[in-house]
């Protein structure tokens, strides 16, 4: 067989080998290694292996990764993300709505921190839904806009993914962070005007009795300053990690670092982590990073078997040839990343298409920092699409309440996945969106 015929079939086997189970790290290291071995012979390949693994995880970036994860368990165990909330539910509990749009602001505060949405959906299923649900909204709209906006720890920074996209792209972490800021607003702002629309035009969507309305006596939350200050141990982390980040005083490993121990210092101050506690965050921090970096090694093999076969030169120059223009191929891009969101996880679609797939927006002449943002975009609704949907189910896992079905979660969460297209559209249409602040700074 040619190189091109074995890439193929690399390919194809490895879709089902991850569609009948198998894990998406074994699948790409077995299929690599096949290939490789098909190509050329054993030995190549299993130099390949060593080479990957010591290029992929010896560089210094890949430090980021447990940082920001530790970073993310600490604050969540330190109960920031329920502060938070608390903050968002006092300023806005007088406007029809205004848990949504509370549940909103506090998981876009909370993912500027976290950068994992599945914390997000973890942690605000616990603190939000019960309130909202307590307050007369809708099972199906209080577990919908918990899942949906969770999808912002992945573009507000830092996130995962984008560092996750800078790695096999070969941009700055530190670029892509800055350029999701503009976006991630910009998706905060649309959940919250798609909330406002649905109490105007859909109340009974999420309202339990919308002709009864009234929103919730105020509680007695204490006063408003003393509220506000339960705000300032995120805000200080916040301009700690992306002050220092954004002004180019830190590298984005050397922010993760100094964030973890910001993090640690605020749980030992608020006296929410024990010793054992601590232990097993670190634990979980392990197997978590290691998941990651296993990915990243495993993808490495893979690009290198795929610039082997020559099919990631052979597919852009038969796309090149085909005279798709550059928004007829973003649009076929994109419907591909979507659908591929309903049985694969955001990171395994990463690996998978964007080796096959830079070359050609190279082609294009494409900026990669926006191609990275409206692929993270993407790739993040699939995090809400069935049946995969793993913000949905950890939504689910969370509430452990028989009453909610999945399919109620799902059918709460498509206001936040249309507006998700909405701004998906905005961002391909407007690309200084994504690279003003990014080619600024």
């Amino acid at each position: 067989m040619s190189g091109i015929e074995i890439g193929l079939l690399a390919v194809v086997v490895m879709l089902v080998l991850i569609y009948i189970g198998m894990h998406i790290s074994i699948a790409l290291m077995a299929v690599s290694f096949t290939a490789i071995a098909l190509l050329r012979d054993t030995g190549l390949a299993t130099r390949m292996v060593a080479a990957a693994a010591n290029d992929s995880l010896s560089n210094y970036l890949y430090g980021v990764v447990p940082l920001f994860v530790l970073m993310g368990l600490l604050v969540v165990n330190s109960g920031v993300g329920r502060d938070t909330f608390d903050v968002f539910q006092r300023l806005l509990q007088r406007i029809r709505g205004g848990l949504g749009v509370a549940t909103v602001g506090a998981n876009g505060v909370f993912a500027s921190i976290t950068g994992v949405s599945v914390a997000s959906a973890a942690v605000f299923t616990k603190v939000a839904v019960p309130e909202m649900r307590r307050h007369g909204y809708t099972p199906k709209f209080s577990v919908g806009v918990v899942a949906g906006s969770s999808v912002l720890g992945m573009l507000i920074p830092p996130s995962l993914l984008m560092i996750v996209y800078g790695v096999l792209a070969e941009q700055s972490v530190g670029r892509m962070f800055i350029a999701g800021i503009i976006p991630g607003l910009l998706l905060a702002s649309a959940f919250c005007l798609a909330i406002f629309l649905l109490a105007r035009f859909m109340p009974a969507f999420m309202e339990t009795n919308p002709a009864a309305h009234h929103e919730a006596q105020p509680q007695a939350y204490g006063p408003r300053r003393e509220m506000l200050y339960k705000l300032v141990p995120i805000l200080l982390l916040m301009v700690l990690v992306l002050g220092g980040l954004y002004s180019g005083f830190f590298t984005p490993t050397e922010a993760g670092g100094v964030g973890a121990f910001g993090a640690l210092m605020l749980a030992l101050v608020k006296r929410r982590l024990s010793w054992r506690g601590f232990y097993g965050l670190l634990g979980e921090t392990g197997h978590v990073a290691v998941s990651i970096l296993f990915l990243i090694l495993a993808a490495s093999l893979y690009s290198r078997m795929l610039a082997l076969t020559g099919l990631p030169m052979n597919i852009a120059q038969w796309v090149t040839s085909m005279d798709l223009g550059l928004y007829q191929f973003l649009f076929i891009y994109l419907l591909i990343i979507i659908l591929m969101g309903c049985i694969i996880d955001s990171v395994s679609i990463m690996l998978i298409v964007l080796p096959i797939v830079l070359p050609i927006a190279q082609f294009f002449g494409m900026d990669l920092i926006w191609f990275g943002v409206i692929t993270v975009v993407a790739v993040e609704i699939g995090l809400v699409t069935p049946p995969f949907g793993i913000s949905v189910y950890t939504v689910k896992a969370s509430l452990n309440d028989p009453s909610v079905p999945v399919q109620e979660i799902f059918k709460g969460v498509m206001p936040f996945f249309l507006t998700m297209l909405i701004v998906l559209a905005i961002l391909v249409a407007f690309p200084a969106l994504s690279t003003y602040l990014a080619h600024r700074y």
